[in-house]
């Protein structure tokens, strides 16, 4: 961990640069859809939602076989290929936008598959990092790829709103294609050391080793678990706050999307300082710093149904954004260091399912909130981070002193 994290490898370098591309596509992409829905097609809050399911069920559906695919062929194609189809669905929603045939059941499908394109580009992405970098290099080159996306996260939907709004809706895809074109772009010159060939098995005796890998992995297991539960409590809280900033807050439209933006400026702290903490703390403490952080967060918001200032909140988001981005950066060296090679892609799929907490999330924000309302709901988004926060601590993992020895591959049957 003492090597000097400021010289990256420029071939890691371009596919940093192609993931900033990539990520902020992705951003404008999903801020102009639900815009394009409702001011140029005139539907309604239910239509939205659909709209809303169509892009993120891409996240459950394919992140699985993507996975398998990263593992199996070269992952630089992979990405490159998958980027090329997001820019081919949002170059057609810019084409059909200005014949003027484009429909929601056409903005669904074409959303639907451009997510597709960045389900696999995210899956393939941590599994091409190791091999791009030394062992040493790994939390900077990780804390760089999250540094871009956080920057994406953060700016994304605010700049996809003032294209729609500057320039018109068509000219706002445009401009996510030829980011995700540009993406493809850097992508071409990332040298990828070659991989020995995939044996051929039969797709599910794969993806099974995959999954059997991380679940009876005493340090991958927890992360999994604690990585569910926080994204469970995280969309619980999303699910009230608007409606619990205004009604109890008195916060303004400007007010809840300041206090919001909260989140995307701490992450981007966490980002830029996740280096320097990593190389001064044990690797086991960073990793603990997030779920802990998370909870106290939750904490922070939950007082203010008692002490009701806009300030309690802001500083709860800025904790959800700074000590998580954390974790993500040092769980994801732990997955790409104690993970063989050809597993990374399986691996990497699987952390992403852990997406598929947050329509739980939501649905218990809706049940809960109707029934006992907000507040309830962040005390119990506080007793779900309490949760996550107990799951990591007592697991081994937060007793890493430094970053685990790169592991080779595994016999294979």
């Amino acid at each position: 961990m003492s090597a000097d994290t400021h010289h990256l490898p420029t071939t890691f370098n371009r596919l940093a640069w192609s993931n900033l591309a990539a990520q902020s596509a992705e951003q404008i992409a999903l801020a102009a859809a639900p815009i394009v829905a409702v001011l140029l097609l005139g539907v309604g809050e239910g239509q939205t939602g659909l709209l809303q399911t169509a892009l993120t069920l891409p996240f459950i559906l394919f992140a699985i076989p993507a996975g398998l695919l990263a593992d199996r062929v070269s992952r630089r194609w992979v990405m490159a290929g998958s980027e090329a189809l997001r820019a081919a669905a949002l170059a057609a929603i810019l084409l059909l936008l200005w014949l003027g045939l484009m429909t929601l059941p056409l903005l669904a499908l074409l959303g639907f598959i451009a997510v597709c394109g960045t389900v696999a580009y995210s899956v393939a992405a941590p599994a091409l990092v190791p091999s791009l970098v030394t062992p040493a290099l790994l939390p900077a080159a990780n804390a760089r790829i999250e540094l871009a996306r956080t920057v994406a996260f953060a700016s994304g939907p605010a700049l996809g709103g003032v294209l729609v709004g500057w320039v018109g809706a068509a000219p706002a895809f445009g401009v996510a294609a030829a980011l995700s074109a540009i993406a493809v772009v850097l992508l071409a010159g990332v040298y990828e050391p070659a991989r020995p060939p995939a044996p051929q098995r039969h797709p599910l005796k794969d993806i099974k080793e995959g999954a059997a890998f991380v679940f009876h992995h005493s340090l991958l297991r927890p992360v999994f678990v604690t990585q569910f539960i926080f994204n469970t409590g995280s969309f619980l809280l999303l699910a009230v706050f608007v409606p619990y900033a205004v009604r109890h807050l008195g916060l303004s439209a400007t007010g809840v999307g300041t206090t919001l933006a909260m989140y995307g400026v701490g992450m981007v702290v966490g980002a830029l300082f996740a280096t320097r903490v990593m190389k001064r703390l044990a690797f086991g403490t960073v990793i603990g710093l997030g779920p802990v952080t998370g909870f106290v967060a939750s904490v922070v918001m939950a007082l203010t149904t008692w002490f009701p200032t806009p300030l309690l909140a802001g500083l709860s988001y800025f904790l959800l954004g700074v000590g998580p981005i954390l974790w993500v950066i040092s769980t994801t060296t732990l997955r790409q260091s104690v993970t063989p090679p050809s597993l990374l892609g399986r691996v990497s799929a699987i952390n992403i399912m852990s997406y598929g907490a947050r329509p739980l999330g939501s649905a218990l924000g809706a049940v809960v909130g109707g029934l006992y309302g907000a507040e309830t709901c962040l005390y119990l988004a506080a007793a779900i981070f309490a949760a996550q926060a107990l799951v990591i601590l007592i697991s081994p993992a937060v007793s890493l002193t430094r970053q685990p020895d790169m592991v080779g591959e595994l016999a294979r049957c």
